[in-house]
């Protein structure tokens, strides 16, 4: 399929009423439309909180806003149980958490390229998991393990359910901690990295994408599984053209580029317009081209985003960068002669 750097986005927004976030969701974004999660409803609707739900022994404190485990006290029969079954309705979301996702699976689909979801990624949940000692639990292998497997799961929900809606789904693993990996706070190698991440993409027959919005080892994430790489466009497209062979590769076999180019800060939309953000993504794409990428195949195989989720903005922040998405999506489209 050809995306033609269509618009769609992230993960969260500011909203604390589920229809008024999708309404806003459908109206701007009709061609990728998503669910939105919206974190400021309650802690449930946390990205970590969220995917945490099925883990067994698992304690949501939603006062404290923390995410914890006693390793030495939880049973993980029904868990295996399901997992081994591949009962997937083991798996259903619950409604609080959730509710973004369950009104757009109430609305009616219009004619879409696809729809869009997400689920939080193996190594950022991991992190936001604590054991008993308040270490995270992904350091622990058996809980780890656990982790992955309710994650690949719970994917694997999630792309059913969505395909009743439209014939083509994008999931998102959102890995915001992948900037973190080889450093003192994530010291994890690369080689468990690309496993973890292939082991939560297993059984998926969707578009499979990555969603990392600081920079990253990028030859590592283009060697998983992926079929598509989300990345903060605005900020660190210069870290991506530093790889030209891994993303030729890529481009090559398929892959997709969404080019998270509109800001998700106040002070910087401000600063922004569409023609200072279509010169932001000429020169990313430039740059790429100069390194010998072929233009129509990048153009082709893109999507732009926000550069992360909006949740940070207020309702009116929200509608500004989604009109300036749809702007800029539009000026990029007439430009290169695209079509819609």
């Amino acid at each position: 399929m050809d995306w033609n750097c269509a618009p769609t986005c992230i993960g969260s927004l500011p909203h604390t009423d589920p229809a008024q976030a999708v309404d806003l969701v459908l109206s701007q974004l009709r061609e990728v439309p998503y669910w939105p999660q919206l974190p400021e409803l309650r802690f449930l609707e946390n990205m970590y909180a969220q995917y945490s739900t099925h883990l067994p022994g698992i304690i949501i404190d939603e006062d404290a806003k923390r995410i914890t485990v006693d390793l030495e006290r939880y049973d993980p029969e029904a868990f295996y149980t399901a997992v081994l079954s591949e009962d997937l309705d083991f798996f259903k979301y619950p409604l609080e958490g959730f509710r973004g996702l369950y009104e757009v699976l109430t609305r009616p689909m219009p004619k879409v390229k696809a729809i869009k979801g997400q689920v939080t990624g193996p190594i950022s949940c991991g992190l936001q998991v604590f054991d008993q000692n308040g270490k995270s639990a992904l350091y622990d292998e058996t809980y780890g393990e656990i982790i992955r497997k309710n994650l690949n799961m719970c994917a694997r929900w999630q792309e059913r359910e969505l395909r009743e809606r439209a014939n083509n789904v994008i999931l998102f693993l959102d890995e915001p901690s992948l900037s973190l990996v080889g450093t003192p706070f994530a010291p994890i190698g690369p080689d468990k990295v690309v496993d973890w991440i292939d082991e939560v993409l297993q059984g998926l027959s969707c578009v499979k994408g990555i969603h990392c919005c600081g920079n990253t080892d990028w030859p590592m994430v283009l060697s998983t599984d992926i079929d598509l790489l989300s990345f903060d466009a605005y900020s660190y497209a210069f870290s991506i053209v530093l790889y030209p062979k891994e993303l030729k590769a890529f481009l090559d076999r398929g892959g997709i580029l969404s080019w998270g180019i509109v800001p998700n800060m106040d002070i910087k939309l401000a600063e922004e317009n569409v023609h200072s953000l279509l010169g932001r993504f000429e020169k990313g794409v430039e740059d790429l081209v100069a390194k010998g990428l072929d233009r129509s195949t990048i153009l082709r195989q893109s999507l732009l985003t926000p550069q992360c989720g909006l949740g940070g903005l207020d309702e009116e922040g929200t509608a500004l960068a989604l009109h300036l998405l749809n702007q800029l999506s539009q000026a990029v489209r007439t430009k290169h002669r695209l079509e819609v």
